[in-house]
């Protein structure tokens, strides 16, 4: 199985990337943002347990968000693989997805970081908030939320790193530019 983490600041372009990579490559998206919402719609028993947390203004506590990626990995056992989108986002999250992975004979492939220098991440995000009226697209939010990733996101890429699964993609160019520099990586490792 292919299994990999597309990893990368606000702004970075991996809604955009992710949405090819699952084309090309047939994998399962798990975005945690898609499991909880999936989760509480169903009224699962995790569902209404985050549900609760999430009425309370709290973020869900890391076993629960595990939980629903357990469950997802347990319901495409044998797909061609997974991409891991807005997971992880700690070292912890890190492990507890090496531990799940494992039980299931299987490992992060690699982690695919765009990077993209900061003042390029503020203009796209600015240029979206305009496109798109996010409120969350200005400038002091925008700035506040890589300084998040910065400060407490980074240290998982030092984490795959140190396994030698880190693979760092230029983030900038065309959309098909950077696509292809992913397919370069992606293809070295299946």
């Amino acid at each position: 199985m292919l299994n990999l983490i597309l990893f990368g600041p606000p702004g970075s372009g991996k809604g955009t990337q992710s949405e090819r990579i699952i084309g090309k490559y047939s994998l399962v998206h798990i975005s945690t943002g898609d499991l909880l919402r999936e989760e509480v719609a169903s009224q699962t028993e995790l569902g209404l347990k985050a549900k609760e947390i999430m009425d309370r203004g709290a973020l869900v506590p890391d076993g629960i968000v595990i939980g629903m990626i357990r469950k997802k990995l347990e319901e495409h056992k044998g797909g061609r693989g997974f991409i891991f989108d807005g997971f992880p986002r700690t070292v912890e999250q890190a492990r507890e997805l090496d531990r799940a992975l494992s039980d299931y004979s299987e490992e992060v492939s690699v982690m695919i970081s765009l990077e993209v220098p900061r003042q390029e991440l503020v203009k796209r995000l600015l240029n979206r908030g305009k496109e798109t009226g996010r409120s969350d697209d200005n400038l002091e939010t925008i700035n506040n939320r890589i300084d998040v990733y910065e400060q407490q996101t980074l240290p998982v890429a030092h984490y795959y790193d140190q396994m030698r699964k880190y693979e760092p993609v230029d983030g900038v160019g065309s959309i098909d530019a950077i696509f292809k520099r992913i397919v370069k990586v992606i293809d070295g490792v299946k």
